[in-house]
């Protein structure tokens, strides 16, 4: 197993309410190229957590600090216009974010963060510091 350090949370910067799929996401990435979905973990919509890239490989999804995290995305992130960033995680995805991290916090010491503390985004659409994590 690689080292890891902290859990990034990222959005899929798609419209709210947008039953945007994990499959669909994975679509986006391998059309850039690259080998598989960037991220971990996805939350859907429903808040149905699905695998995306194994742990024990680096994701693809924060420059700079793949290495030694895992890539947590949620679905959602902008308003219905995708005119402003907006916090659009549902009382479902809410929850199931908040299992995935406590569990990962029980198998490895790390950090919790927004992928906007690495790079000059919105990315998450809200503030991960004030979540307690």
């Amino acid at each position: 197993m690689r080292p890891i350090n902290k859990a990034i949370i990222h959005c899929s910067a798609t419209p709210e309410g947008r039953d945007v799929k994990t499959s669909t996401i994975k679509g986006w990435h391998t059309a850039k190229g690259w080998s598989d979905i960037g991220y971990h973990y996805v939350i859907e919509l429903d808040g149905t957590r699905v695998e995306g890239r194994p742990i024990e490989i680096i994701g693809a999804h924060c420059l700079g600090q793949n290495k030694f995290s895992i890539g947590i995305c949620y679905v959602g992130g902008m308003n219905k216009s995708m005119s402003k960033p907006k916090d659009t995680r549902t009382e479902e995805q809410k929850v199931s974010l908040t299992e995935l991290i406590n569990e990962l916090k029980s198998k490895f010491d790390l950090s919790v963060n927004g992928h906007n503390e690495f790079s000059n985004k919105a990315c998450p659409s809200f503030d991960v510091e004030n979540e307690g994590y």
